[in-house]
């Protein structure tokens, strides 16, 4: 179950979003750099970790997730969608998963968990690209994909804005050990479908 499914209703809903970006002449590259920057801005606002800061970071969340796909609609759009274009998209996206997860775990004072959801979002990343590397089609599928990510993470922040704590906890605790345990399941449920298929 994952939300990468829905990229085609995404697309439609982006076409407006890609007529602006023509008109005042932004280029895809400029819009991948743009999402970047929503990420830091979002991951410095979870190191905060008040409830204000986290509205604003899951707000600053969406956008990222918004302008990763814009990126690459407009590339579409323009023709001028490339190989280098794309590794910088996925550059930009693996530091971004790295600072939002980074700045979740540091407003909690929680690395060794941070350090296990990160490594659980950077392999599932990792597996789905390296499908690609030996010849294979890119996997976006699995558990917990990078839209499936964002989601969660715009959602969970949105709701300790409101609700700081859960039975003690924070949600964003619980959205930790999400990360780092359905992450590495997800990257070794692509690294089985990879093998078969290569088997």
């Amino acid at each position: 179950m994952t939300l990468d499914q829905f990229r085609p209703v995404a697309n439609r809903l982006l076409a407006p979003w890609v007529r602006a970006a023509k008109a005042v002449g932004a280029t895809p590259d400029a819009v991948s750099v743009v999402a970047f920057g929503f990420a830091v801005a979002a991951g410095a606002a979870f190191w905060v970790a008040t409830p204000l800061a986290y509205a604003v970071g899951a707000l600053l969340v969406f956008m990222n997730g918004w302008f990763d796909i814009l990126d690459g609609a407009l590339a579409r759009e323009l023709g001028t969608d490339s190989e280098a274009g794309d590794m910088l998209d996925h550059v930009l996206d693996r530091y971004a998963d790295v600072i939002v997860v980074s700045g979740l775990a540091a407003g909690l004072d929680q690395y060794a968990l941070g350090l296990a959801a990160v490594t659980g979002v950077l392999l599932t990343s990792y597996l789905g690209t390296q499908a690609q590397a030996v010849g294979l089609d890119r996997v976006y599928g699995g558990l917990l994909g990078r839209a499936d990510r964002l989601a969660l993470v715009g959602a969970t922040t949105g709701v300790t804005a409101l609700v700081p704590t859960v039975a003690g906890y924070s949600p964003v605790m619980a959205l930790l050990v999400v990360f780092a345990v359905v992450g590495h399941l997800t990257a070794v449920q692509r690294f089985v479908s990879a093998w078969r298929q290569l088997a």
